[in-house]
């Protein structure tokens, strides 16, 4: 009963999230999932309830998405994706862990003191590739975008429609990647059929929260959640959780 409320918990808050700013689901949910499911059951559930938010939310949101660096993501992404599964699949996770906490939590510290990037065709292409791997690897494409995004300082409405439309595809594709290398299971199956009528309620209250964060709040939650993100990779890969 307990794993069960804390799972309903995780799904909630991780869907008001990925609602309200664009990038909060695998962030936020990813790593609780893991106390729960087995690696990979928690990266496919993610990958799951990440696309039915995706597909929700994007009709609503399309008149906001950057075309031209949505194309980019998706051509860098296609070459992460596969390195994302070798990665997956053969090398130590905990090693993996470490060096992108250490990297998150290095850049996330030059953003807090207004680091900026200059966006390039190459940039978006680097910034794709890295988001795929991060998706078929550990389940978080969204550090990578969220950096960039921050760094070049987009407006939240195309922030979060322009990450949303990659979602849509990155997660289908790393999806489909992971059944096809790894298979599914019926605990997988199972936990994102219950998890889906959460997730609706959560995009109900994300929606609210969206029209009330200026841009000045969204950058903190975006310091925030890169940072917990962070800390807590760093964590798990010395085996403190």
């Amino acid at each position: 009963m307990e794993t069960a409320l804390f799972f309903i918990c995780i799904i909630l808050v991780a869907s008001i999230l990925q609602t309200s700013t664009g990038f909060g689901f695998s962030i936020m949910a990813t790593p609780f999932l893991l106390m729960i499911f087995l690696p990979k059951e928690a990266i496919q559930i993610n990958l799951i309830l990440s696309l039915v938010i995706s597909l929700s939310l994007i009709w609503k949101i399309k008149a906001d998405i950057e075309f031209t660096l949505l194309k980019r993501f998706i051509v860098g992404s296609i070459v992460g994706v596969p390195f994302g599964i070798l990665i997956f699949i053969s090398i130590n996770m905990n090693a993996f862990k470490m060096g992108v906490s250490i990297l998150l939590l290095m850049l996330t510290l030059l953003l807090i003191c207004n680091f900026k990037v200059k966006p390039s065709q190459s940039k978006d292409f680097i910034v794709g590739g890295i988001s795929g791997l991060l998706t078929t690897s550990i389940g978080m494409p969204g550090p990578p975008l969220l950096l960039y995004f921050t760094g070049v300082g987009t407006e939240k409405e195309k922030l979060r429609a322009t990450t949303l439309a990659f979602y849509l595809f990155i997660y289908l594709i790393s999806l489909i990647t992971q059944i096809i290398i790894t298979g599914t299971s019926k605990t997988i199956l199972e936990s994102s059929l219950y998890a889906i009528p959460i997730v609706f309620i959560g995009l109900f209250i994300g929606q609210i929260v969206f029209k009330w964060i200026n841009q000045r709040i969204f950058r903190l939650f975006t310091y925030i959640l890169l940072s917990c993100t962070g800390f807590y990779l760093l964590l798990e890969s010395l085996n403190f959780l």
